[in-house]
């Protein structure tokens, strides 16, 4: 079984670009991705590609040849669908490929063009993630639904909104330094506590944003890296998915996230470790609470307890076990089909020492990526570490 490097990443800032397509997006984070690989094109033998909501926003299907075309490569092209978790299950299956011995080569990422909808037309569009027989016919939105499993662990566990407050402006904080970020500006509690509500108990500034932009990641063999003498000593070490019933009326907790969990365990075992190893994490907080239920799931918080760890300062740059250093979701944005693949490129720059805000990681191993699909039904946990120069 061969071990799987990050030879090289690349990414579009993350933004309003209503005038880009998802072609124009992915091609500039494959440029950017292979002039930091040092890997030709020609030597890429699969294109992994996460996007969800194509269809509607660019009336285009059958994604995968299309934005090989658009990296300049030429080899065989899936294009994965899993919702916001779309790119994440595509770094899974190209893990698994270089592993198995098929390929030494891929190119794997994520685009998501959402802007030019609008925010009516992007919110329609990202419902259809939910169960649209039980859920979407109903009224049900996103931030809706993710407001009932705020109130959920508030009822369970105690906490209020301006624990989440602290979530906010601890992501925004991180993302000045971020050039990539598509809020790259301060923000304090009072903001969030004052900030329009969206649906109570979330405000506009315990959602992210409406994004466009692309990610790109080539993965490759070990062999193939030692033999190319590519610099490339962060290595995707484990790798795991979960699974969860897609109505949140189906679910036996609304104040948990058992794929995310399931996820995780699974990137733990493969990789050898457990949650004491990890120094960092990007997790998906598409809502300030999801960044709650993520890092309980992970074991990076004891249960109950993850709703104080901003406040508290164990999650902030600075803290413990810092969370979201990119921005995150949050501030960073959430162009959805590339998020998951967004998220395994910053954590392999902030290991390799090549990101803003590595100074406050140092010395740091390990790192996780987590991402969520949904409300999450689905979910892929990644262990990288910097294991040094094949």
């Amino acid at each position: 079984m061969s071990d799987v490097r990050v030879a090289g990443t690349g990414l579009t800032p993350f933004g309003n670009a209503p005038e880009r397509t998802g072609r124009d997006l992915f091609a500039e984070a494959s440029v950017a991705a292979f002039e930091d690989s040092g890997v030709p094109r020609e030597d890429v033998e699969a294109v992994f590609y996460g996007n969800f909501m194509g269809e509607l926003a660019e009336h285009q299907g059958h994604q995968g040849p299309l934005m090989a075309e658009a990296a300049g490569v030429q080899a065989p092209a899936t294009r994965y669908e899993a919702a916001c978790a779309s790119s994440g299950v595509a770094i899974r299956d190209a893990v698994y490929r270089i592993r198995s011995g098929a390929a030494d080569v891929v190119l794997v990422g994520g685009a998501e063009r959402m802007t030019n909808l609008g925010t009516a037309g992007a919110t329609e569009a990202l419902a259809i993630a939910a169960d649209d027989l039980w859920e979407v016919r109903a009224g049900m939105t996103f931030p809706g639904a993710y407001a009932l499993m705020a109130q959920a662990y508030f009822d369970e566990f105690g906490g209020e909104h301006e624990d989440l407050a602290h979530i906010a402006v601890k992501n925004h904080e991180n993302a000045l330094s971020n050039d990539k970020a598509q809020y790259q500006s301060a923000i304090d509690v009072a903001d969030v506590l004052e900030a329009p509500p969206v649906s109570e108990p979330l405000g506009l500034y315990d959602s992210c944003p409406l994004s466009d932009g692309a990610a790109a990641v080539v993965l490759t063999s070990e062999a193939y890296a030692a033999e190319h003498d590519l610099d490339a000593p962060v290595a995707i070490t484990g790798t795991g998915q979960g699974g969860d019933r897609l109505a949140l009326h189906d679910r036996e907790h609304l104040a948990r996230s058992p794929a995310a969990r399931e996820a995780g365990a699974e990137a733990y075992a493969d990789a050898g470790v457990d949650a004491a190893a990890v120094d960092l994490a990007e997790v998906h907080d598409c809502f300030t609470i999801a960044e709650v239920l993520a890092i309980e799931a992970l074991d990076l918080e004891p249960v109950g307890e993850g709703i104080s760890a901003a406040r508290e300062g164990r999650t902030t740059a600075d803290g413990e076990t810092p969370i979201n250093l990119s921005g995150g979701l949050k501030a960073k944005g959430h162009p959805v089909g590339a998020t998951g693949a967004s998220q395994v490129a910053e954590v392999t720059k902030l290991l390799a020492g090549d990101h803003p805000n590595s100074e406050f990681v140092d010395d740091a191993t390990t790192g996780v990526a987590h991402n969520a699909g949904g409300t999450v039904a689905s979910a892929t946990v990644h262990v990288l570490e910097e294991v040094g120069s094949p």
